[in-house]
């Protein structure tokens, strides 16, 4: 669906495809629970098991795959998105069978490389970032957080120490690799770009923390530091994103009910948009401090997404647009 961010009218609607699912899904996931991804000439749409199908602004359909079918671990159902940089697209396909990652060309859909992954069920999408000339694709998982040349799809590096079902991704600087993930456990680490090989142990690890870390949300980088909630719950730990230095840990907002959408940040803002309707905002400083608290009668679960002086907000029932 493609609307005039302006007015909110209806521009285009497309149906990739209508079937009965191989297999359901938890309570709190749909089946399109992966974020469409442009790059401003091509709409990437993909549904997992039902598909990967490429329009063009207009809303004409490019070219489309059909990977088969996903194995979830529980038959939780599937969620990571596609990433895009320059012509390559990069799709996650973490399941019970045979996990891979697997690059296509956005202009018509030739695979032009798979690796194989040793890694179960994973709903991270994966993070593109470029680190002295080479530019690395990142994927957050169970087993290890791993990183790819965008190029040829070959191993760079890789680092173990995440919980079981490492959902959020990654975010970096010009530094450092972050990784977080909090089911089971609770792991947060900083990995210095530009290694090489299994860094699991290594000095290649700046820092740890191991308490306070999110299950579904992704954490916030911004202007040095970095915000990520605990678990899926209303509580919030703000780090100095260099040196791990805790800033403020483990702190209850009052207003939402627990989190999955991630939190996002702009003009020394941080947004948490919380399940029960509720966005808090909070100053981008390194100490606490609530600059408001909004109401929404409709459930949040997806991340807030900015433009402009504009903020959009998918409820389950509506699409809002919050702009001065």
């Amino acid at each position: 669906m493609c609307l005039d961010k302006e007015t909110g009218d209806t521009l285009w609607v497309r149906e990739g495809m209508a079937v009965i699912p191989h297999e359901g899904h938890h309570p709190t996931n749909s089946y399109s629970s992966g974020s469409a991804v442009t790059d401003g000439q091509h709409v990437v749409s993909f549904f997992g098991s039902r598909g990967l199908f490429v329009y063009d602004m207009e809303g004409n359909l490019a070219w489309k795959k059909d990977l088969g079918d996903m194995s979830t671990r529980n038959g939780f159902g599937e969620g990571a998105s596609p990433v895009l940089h320059g012509q390559t697209l990069v799709v996650p396909w973490d399941t019970e069978q045979e996990s891979y990652l697997v690059a296509f060309d956005k202009r018509d859909g030739s695979e032009l490389w798979r690796q194989n992954r040793d890694e179960r069920t994973g709903w991270s999408t994966p993070y593109i970032v470029q680190h002295d000339g080479t530019i690395e694709v990142i994927v957050n998982a169970s087993n290890k957080v791993r990183s790819y040349n965008l190029a040829d799809g070959s191993l760079l590096w890789e680092c173990a120490g995440q919980t079981v079902n490492a959902i959020p991704s990654v975010v970096a600087d010009d530094r450092h690799l972050y990784a977080v993930s909090g089911y089971r456990g609770n792991a947060a680490m900083a990995i210095q770009l530009g290694k090489r090989g299994d860094l699991s142990g290594s000095d290649a690890i700046t820092w740890t923390l191991s308490r306070g870390t999110p299950y579904v949300p992704s954490p916030l980088l911004m202007n040095g530091r970095l915000w990520f909630t605990q678990g899926n719950d209303a509580v919030i730990t703000c780090v100095e994103a260099q040196t791990g230095k805790v800033h403020y840990t483990q702190e209850r907002l009052d207003g939402p009910s627990g989190f999955y959408a991630s939190p996002v940040g702009v003009d020394g803002k941080v947004y948490l948009a919380g399940r029960n309707g509720t966005t808090v905002v909070l100053e981008d400083s390194d100490t606490l401090k609530v600059l408001a608290v909004n109401r929404l009668d409709d459930p949040i679960d997806a991340s807030p997404a900015l433009s402009g002086n504009a903020i959009y907000i998918r409820g389950h029932q509506h699409l809002y647009c919050i702009a001065e």
